[in-house]
């Protein structure tokens, strides 16, 4: 395992920062270098959304954990409640896991009103009934005035991975398939913090994608590859793919799904929604003979109705993203630099 951790930290972002700063939380090449020389350096693990672990009687399952610290707390389309929930299910799903459990920690503010705190609290009770998933435990602390923004939530959760499931290694030729369109969370997010004097129908696309990912994985069960690109986005997370395996991942830019009210809100504010965080979406890596039964697996599901192939891996440029361009070019696309949407999920 050391092995593949130092070849991993090859490939990294080196860590020139002295202190913590937002871009550190974005999910991009800050992120990737404050994790690698931070915690890869003290835990010595590998890294990834979720740990697939093995029980001793040999039944595997998949751990993951998430926090979440978006402002405003409520925005169209959802909440921090909503998120916390779908976070850590769509963590679990693509890991290959059925999400079963969740845990739930609070840091509260003090000054928080507590009806607030009942209705955030409803909408996890609300979102996990939904997803099929209990939250069987917890932990609440309160900090005092002006340690914490109001609300901070912590979500882990267990799933169980079905007995055969495994991913094959991706291959050249394979094909990338994105579950829905680009941007709306982080748009609608951004939108409703009401400083920017922008006004459009935006709502956010947080949703638990384990129904998707099942369908998908039934159609498809050669699937290579699974990953929800939330911060960063499908760019950054396209870099994560490409540096993971040493391929090239080729995106279509004609192919790539942006509603138009989304494309000119981020026109508007000079953002690419290749790097703005969905929550409800999920990128899939499947053979090209499966190709076409994921995909229409996938569009059966109400969740997966604009799912869409954006792209092929292909052996070079390794390690690569690049962009094929509407009119015939090429740029690379590289991991997301600093930090232009802070505090979305």
């Amino acid at each position: 395992m050391i092995e593949r951790i130092e070849a991993f930290r090859r490939r990294r972002p080196r860590l020139r920062d002295e202190i913590v700063t937002l871009a550190h939380g974005a999910g991009g090449k800050s992120s990737a270098a404050l994790v690698d020389a931070v915690f890869v350096e003290a835990f010595h693990n590998e890294l990834g959304d979720g740990a697939v672990l093995t029980t001793p009687s040999g039944e595997r399952l998949a751990f993951s954990t998430d926090s979440f610290v978006v402002q405003p707390l409520r925005f169209p389309g959802g909440s921090i409640g909503h998120l916390a929930v779908h976070g850590t299910v769509n963590d679990l799903a693509c890991s290959g896991a059925v999400p079963q459990w969740l845990s739930a920690a609070f840091v509260l503010e003090e000054g928080f009103g507590v009806a607030e705190l009942k209705e955030i609290v409803a909408d996890m009770a609300s979102a996990a009934a939904a997803a099929g998933v209990r939250i069987v435990t917890g932990d609440t602390k309160v900090v005092p005035r002006g340690a914490a923004d109001g609300l901070f939530v912590t979500t882990s959760g267990v799933g169980v991975i079905p007995a055969g499931r495994r991913f094959p290694a991706v291959r050249p030729g394979d094909r990338l398939i994105l579950s829905g369109t680009m941007g709306d969370h982080g748009m609608a997010v951004m939108l409703a913090r009401g400083d920017l004097a922008i006004e459009a129908d935006i709502a956010s696309d947080t949703a638990p994608v384990h129904g998707v990912v099942e369908a998908l994985l039934a159609a498809a069960p050669g699937t290579r590859w699974l990953r929800d690109p939330t911060r960063g986005g499908v760019g950054t997370v396209a870099n994560e793919l490409a540096q993971d395996t040493g391929l090239g991942v080729v995106l279509d830019e004609q192919s790539l799904p942006v509603r138009p009210v989304v494309n000119g809100a981020c026109e508007m504010l000079g953002i690419d929604p290749l790097y703005v965080a969905n929550e409800g979406k999920f990128l899939a890596v499947v053979a090209p003979e499966e190709a076409d039964a994921a995909l229409a697996a996938m569009r059966s599901h109400p969740l997966g109705a604009d799912s869409v192939v954006i792209g092929e891996i292909t052996a070079q440029p390794a390690s690569t993203v690049v962009l094929r361009t509407a009119f015939g070019g090429t740029r690379i696309v590289d991991m997301l630099v600093g930090d232009p949407l802070p505090r979305i999920c």
